[in-house]
């Protein structure tokens, strides 16, 4: 199943802003601007929410919509109100617009569903605290495998990267950690704040480990194209 966003702002430019973003985070996902009124100016529409919305119910099977304000979330649920055939297939995350699509982005590309891409938004209000937020590996006979790596990469885990990184790494179907975090977890990554010349755990457990630690090390070492 496949999922979009829609990002409804007060305005326009900033919502474009954050399609920008999360678009170069999730090259495969519908992200649809929803923002501004109808003449282009500051303010929301219902009208330019149900056109945005129904655009990505082309492109993809259901719809997660992030609001900036208040009155934009007031707007979307008003369209939400009125179309009784979107029901069930798309939904308003109660999120952080920026981090929020950021997060559900990543998900939606990883092949989430419209429940998973907004449970990842969600999240994503909880992910930035004064430290990164510890993964405690899950409980195994044998002893996680381990390996130690520099970025390369002089910009290191930003945005770009840190979701070229997550996606890999969910695709791999083994659960592996960087600096400590979850490597699937696109937030978790960019947290670390690890510029180049950064050294990181890579960790992994479990079947499939060994080559699982050895291509995020590819990875980072390889500098994700920036090196």
């Amino acid at each position: 199943m496949s999922t979009a966003l829609v990002l409804v702002s007060h305005s326009v430019k900033i919502a474009e802003g954050v399609v920008d973003l999360a678009g170069e985070m999730a090259p495969d996902v519908p992200i649809l601007c929803g923002a501004g009124t109808l003449e282009g100016g500051l303010g929301t529409s219902v009208d330019q929410v149900t056109g945005a919305v129904e655009r990505a119910l082309v492109a993809a099977d259901g719809v997660v919509v992030l609001a900036d304000l208040g009155s934009a979330v007031l707007t979307v649920e008003s369209a939400l109100d009125l179309e009784d055939g979107w029901s069930g297939r798309v939904v308003l995350a109660d999120a952080p617009f920026v981090e929020g699509a950021v997060a559900a982005a990543v998900t939606a590309q990883q092949g989430g569903d419209v429940a998973a891409v907004r449970a990842a938004a969600q999240e994503a209000g909880t992910m930035f605290t004064p430290e990164p937020v510890q993964v405690l590996p899950p409980p195994a006979a044998d002893a996680p495998v381990t390996a130690r790596v520099t970025v390369a990469n002089p910009l290191g885990l930003h945005a770009r990267p840190a979701a070229q990184l997550a996606r890999a790494i969910a695709d791999l179907g083994v659960p592996v950690s960087v600096g400590g975090v979850d490597g699937s977890s696109v937030l978790q990554l960019i947290s670390l704040g690890a510029t180049g010349g950064t050294e990181l755990e890579v960790a992994a457990h479990g079947p499939g480990a060994p080559e699982a630690v050895r291509a995020v090390v590819g990875l980072i070492e390889g500098g994700f194209g920036e090196a």
